[in-house]
């Protein structure tokens, strides 16, 4: 059979896929590290990383053997019975974890690891009403959406779960007024992804921490993005010493492979026998997978690479002299731009340059490109959006 074009590939997308998803018109086939290839042999350095996905880069060496060996011994084993590689994962999660989480879950995603924390915290507390920011993203499976923010991803499916309500972010006097006795939790993002890439406040996000501890809620620190080193840290609550009740973590964490956990600190107590589970959460394949990302991500430093290469990539981009860039945010890899108009098109005449970065709302360009991406490479995207900004 002949090799498929990027034009035949995206023929069958378009032709049999359901079409929720908008498109770029690119057809990716392969990877390695930062970079990656089409169909038609064109390279592209990948900031788009799966969405925060590839922290340890694409088709990483380390990745890979643990998950062929993993292949030929177990694939799938329920969490009914005891499994070795979920045993040794679930100790790595809680050595690596901020202090006082002691415990985790084990599920196949982000949006499932927000669904679990919040029927934890509701099953615990007694309570109902769940805050969260404005801006925030969750998820879209109906919990989770029910704290995502944006009206485009909620309005269509409303009504959703009741007892969520929304308070702007980084406004600790406002949350102060939503957090009462009928309060289950909060859920926050350190940084804000899909809202803008908004980093939160130090002295916002540890009052909100001992605004639940006072009032009897739990505090869920939604990891998914900023998880396994992208910030800067192992988890960017380390960057302001938090020690969340809850905190979600997905995407980077088995280099690909789809899997999510809720780590569990001392404040939610024992969890009663079936009041959760899955089918395929914590299978021994994906815990390998984990297994061989993190021992990867701790071997290599990539924390520190990250803080690095995330400073030479956000100075690259504030030294951008363009009267469209309103600023520059964001924490280690990741990084926004914000324009003053659409940055629609500024993302595709990107990719025709050979860059590859994804938006954040209708204004921002977000930057979230494997933690293995080179000094060298920070520089050709710094020059591509210089480019793409100036004409």
């Amino acid at each position: 059979m002949a090799a498929l074009t990027s034009s035949d590939i995206m023929a069958l997308e378009d032709r049999y896929d359901c079409g929720v998803y908008p498109m770029q018109p690119v057809a990716l086939v392969r990877g390695q590290g930062a970079r990656v290839w089409d169909a038609d042999g064109r390279e592209y350095i990948d900031c788009m990383a799966g969405h925060g996905v590839a922290n340890v880069g694409h088709a990483n060496v380390v990745v890979n053997q643990a998950i062929i060996e993993q292949l030929g011994r177990l694939i799938t084993c329920h969490g009914a019975v005891y499994n070795d590689q979920r045993a040794l994962l679930l100790q790595k999660l809680v050595s690596i974890a901020p202090p006082g989480l002691e415990r985790a879950f084990l599920c196949n995603s982000g949006t499932e690891a927000v669904e679990a924390a919040f029927k934890f915290a509701r099953l615990v507390t007694g309570r109902k009403k769940i805050v969260a920011a404005m801006r925030g993203f969750h998820g879209r499976t109906f919990g989770a959406l029910s704290a995502t923010w944006r009206k485009e991803y909620r309005e269509p499916f409303e009504p959703l779960v009741p007892g969520f309500e929304f308070v702007p972010y980084n406004r600790l006097d406002r949350m102060q007024e939503a957090v009462t006795e009928e309060t289950a939790a909060v859920i926050l993002e350190v940084v804000q992804g899909e809202g803008g890439v908004y980093p939160g406040e130090p002295d916002y996000l540890r009052g909100v921490q001992e605004l639940c501890q006072e009032r009897g809620a739990l505090f869920i620190v939604d990891e998914i993005q900023t998880g396994f080193g992208r910030t800067g840290q192992m988890f960017a609550c380390e960057h302001y010493g938090l020690r969340p009740d809850l905190m979600c973590v997905a995407k980077g964490i088995a280099g690909g492979l789809p899997m999510g956990a809720v780590l569990i600190g001392a404040r939610v107590g024992a969890l009663p026998k079936r009041v959760h589970g899955n089918t395929f959460g914590g299978n021994p394949l994906c815990c390998a997978a984990a297994l061989a990302t993190i021992g990867y991500i701790e071997a290599e430093n990539l924390p520190q690479r990250a803080a690095e290469r995330g400073a030479q990539l956000m100075a690259g981009l504030q030294a951008i002299q363009s009267p469209r860039i309103r600023e520059v945010r964001g924490l280690g890899l990741m990084v926004g731009v914000e324009l003053k108009e659409q940055a629609g098109p500024y993302l595709a005449a990107l990719a025709e340059r050979g860059v590859l970065a994804l938006s954040a709302g209708p204004t921002v360009m977000r930057f979230l490109p494997p933690l293995v991406i080179s000094a060298e490479e920070i520089d050709i995207v710094v020059a591509r959006v210089a480019e793409v900004l100036n004409v």
